[in-house]
């Protein structure tokens, strides 16, 4: 088995929820994939950061962040699989809002002015949290190379139509849950 193969068990064991639920995009579902369930999760976040470095091994870049919170693990688990493959990533943490006090930043993390920054997220159903995120690290001066998920539900159409590269570890078909 892969790496790959090996995270893919751990998600549909342990963060595969069967139910009725309200998606963050306003759609219903009869489940829900809580991948904080995984990117918190002592033997599958290291997979995480090896898997998505594979992923996206042919794109260049220097920074990987997202939308807090579903990036923020993502992000630092990539930062630590580079640093064990000898490779320097930083990562970063895109806020909602820009904070009303301190430093009042919204990207927070070394600086990602002039530099290529990757987005990542756990799942995505309709690519706007990560466009969001892509939105704001543009305005700080970030070049951004792509998008990168866990778990596609449906994004990669509206974040290619935005002109951005676009990949996923799994799609639902993959893990078996396709409606």
């Amino acid at each position: 088995m892969t790496e790959r193969d090996d995270l893919g068990k751990l998600i549909t064991e342990l963060a595969v929820v069967t139910g009725r639920v309200t998606l963050s995009s306003g759609a219903e579902a009869d489940f829900y994939v809580d991948l904080r369930r995984i990117t918190l999760h002592h033997a599958a976040a290291p997979l995480v950061g090896r898997v998505m470095l594979d992923l996206v091994a042919d794109w260049e870049f220097d920074v990987v962040g997202g939308l807090t919170l579903g990036a923020d693990p993502i992000a630092t688990a990539m930062l630590h699989a580079a640093a064990m493959r000898g490779r320097a990533v930083d990562a970063c943490v895109v806020r909602k809002a820009e904070k009303v006090h301190g430093l009042q930043r919204r990207i927070e993390g070394p600086d990602v002015a002039g530099r290529r920054v990757l987005v990542v997220e756990d799942t995505s159903t309709t690519g706007k949290s990560a466009l969001t995120a892509v939105e704001a690290l543009r305005q700080a001066g970030a070049e951004v190379v792509g998008v990168a998920v866990i778990v596609d539900r449906g994004a990669g159409d509206l974040v290619r139509s935005a002109g951005l590269n676009y990949r996923s570890v799994f799609s639902l078909t993959d893990l078996g849950l396709a409606v």
